[in-house]
């Protein structure tokens, strides 16, 4: 088991930046993809970055392209999403996730990913 908890939420301005993380304790995740997903009250869950195990391979959501990074440190058992130019429309409840499968590629399902933490929230105001 897994568990995952993010930080670093928060209300900002439009054009600011944020940097979440989400830290994970139990079981090793370094051989695992991670991802953030993202949520507002009425709509799916969807998917806003994943990286691979091996740090180097990293996707993201058409809209969040260029404006947001995905990064993580197997050290620390660790994965950041750097956001920056916040829109009024990134506003949402972010979730850190972990996949299922071991050497998951190319996954952007919910339900591909087994393990969440509780969210932290990012408001955008314009």
């Amino acid at each position: 088991q897994v568990q995952l908890v993010e930080s670093g939420g928060g209300l900002v301005q439009a054009g600011d930046s944020l940097r979440l993380s989400c830290v994970a304790s139990g079981r090793t995740v370094s051989n695992y993809a991670m991802g953030w997903f993202r949520q507002v009250p009425g709509k799916e869950r969807e998917f806003v970055a994943a990286i691979h195990w091996n740090s180097v391979s990293r996707y993201y959501e058409e809209f969040v392209k260029g404006r947001f990074t995905i990064s993580r440190d197997n050290a620390k058992k660790t994965v950041y999403l750097q956001m920056n130019s916040l829109k009024p429309e990134d506003t949402a409840v972010y979730y850190c996730a972990v996949s299922r499968k071991i050497l998951s590629w190319g996954i952007r399902n919910p339900s591909d990913f087994g393990s969440w933490g509780q969210g932290t929230q990012v408001t955008v105001s314009s």
